[in-house]
């Protein structure tokens, strides 16, 4: 499976980089993610001497994660003279003093040194030995230079992995110059001082209107520290504009249907109602006026109704089996739970004909289909939300299977 930064619309960079060599790996998983590794910096020429597993191998391709096009082209030899035969610079990687009189160098200098060899067409090569115990004297006498790493002396074994990965950043990294596979898209431009002024005096007069900027003789050097926050930032137009719409929303309080209560229950009554002219019969999910007449139900709770809902997701009684403002066929009940087959209504206080009306034929459609619906006054909700909830475990007992 390809990792999270694999992006197969974008062209693969190969180099003409050191070919890596990998003696004997005990495991088909290493020798993916080595190819992994490779693939991530742009190396593609990978050789196996005597793999204990055999090749090809499954569990090579799962761990390398996308990079097929390394392990397509394995070539494969019995010893490791024939595997380096080619290379006219060749290192060993090793975490272990040899006492081989032959220059020891940081995976950086090794770098280098292979850019301007392989530049010159010739072949370079980098051996990493067994998961186990290395590189063998004999193969490590093989080679022009030794790679090590700069790590705890106490604790210098890396995996083959993160060997080839060091290997493989540092070349990378210096033959494409360091250069960095995105940048950060490009910001709006700079906010000019007329746009900060205008928004840290609009800022100055809603903190004014609160009493923030108390007690008075300390207010200048508040306001010089609350200036110096925004200068810091360095702020973008498109900052300043988002800044000052944060500080409107707040000063302005919530409105519309986020503050909730702006349809009163008459305005929901009569919604429901153009909802059953048009739905005439239909399911909820055949019906687009359905299910937009729930959402905007949904976003309008009164104060009742917000209350009960808290009540009924926390409340351990009924937690997880109601749903609010859920179509019902072509009706729509304040809560409904339907593995209760239960219908909770809110009544308002002094409702009109009409509502009283349009609620009945919602409860007797109900009650038609097996519904129980429980009818709650707003009043009471609202003054005494724990008896409410008690009457409404007694009224479900009825509903719930197995029980009287």
């Amino acid at each position: 499976m390809s990792g999270s930064g694999t992006d197969s619309s974008k062209s693969k960079l190969e180099l003409a980089g050191p070919v890596v060599v990998l003696v004997e790996p005990q495991l088909g998983e290493n020798i993916g993610m080595c190819a992994r590794a490779m693939g991530n910096f742009g190396l593609t020429r990978l050789r196996l001497v005597k793999p204990r597993d055999g090749w090809p191998n499954v569990h090579a391709r799962r761990a390398a994660s996308g990079a097929d096009h390394i392990l397509d082209r394995v070539e494969l030899f019995d010893t490791v003279e024939a595997a380096v035969a080619d290379c006219t610079l060749l290192f060993a990687t090793t975490a272990r003093a040899h006492d081989q009189a032959k220059p020891v160098v940081a995976p950086e200098a090794a770098a280098a040194e292979t850019i301007a060899h392989v530049a010159t067409g010739a072949t370079a090569g980098i051996m990493f030995g067994r998961e186990r115990y290395g590189l063998l004297n004999e193969e490590v006498a093989l080679a022009n230079r030794i790679i090590t790493f700069p790590v705890n002396p106490a604790f210098a074994s890396l995996n083959l992995a993160q060997a080839v990965l060091l290997c493989g950043y540092e070349y990378f990294k210096q033959a494409t110059a360091n250069a960095l596979p995105y940048a950060m898209p490009e910001r709006s431009e700079p906010a000019a001082q007329h746009q900060m002024q205008a928004f840290f005096d609009n800022l100055v007069r809603e903190l004014d209107k609160v009493e923030f900027l108390r007690p008075v003789e300390k207010r200048e050097t508040m306001l010089v520290n609350l200036r110096n926050i925004f200068s810091r930032m360095e702020p973008s137009k498109q900052d300043m504009h988002t800044l000052h719409g944060v500080v409107m929303a707040i000063a302005e309080g919530r409105k519309g249907p986020a503050k909730g209560g702006v349809l009163d229950g008459e305005q929901a009554t009569r919604l429901r109602a153009l909802l059953a002219e048009h739905g005439q019969g239909a399911l909820p999910h055949e019906s687009g006026t359905v299910r937009g007449l729930a959402r905007l139900l949904r976003r309008n709770p009164t104060d009742a109704e917000r209350l009960l809902w808290e009540a009924l997701r926390t409340d351990r009684r009924f937690a997880g089996t109601f749903k609010r403002q859920t179509p019902v066929g072509r009706h729509i009940p304040d809560f409904v739970s339907f593995p209760r087959r239960a219908a909770i209504e809110l009544v308002n206080a002094d409702e009109t004909d009409i509502i009283v009306t349009d609620r009945a034929a919602r409860t007797a459609w109900l009650e038609e289909r097996g519904y129980r619906v429980i009818a709650m006054r707003t009043e009471d909700v609202t003054s005494d939300i724990t008896t409410e909830l008690a009457r409404l475990e007694t009224a479900l007992a009825g509903t719930m299977p197995g029980e009287a």
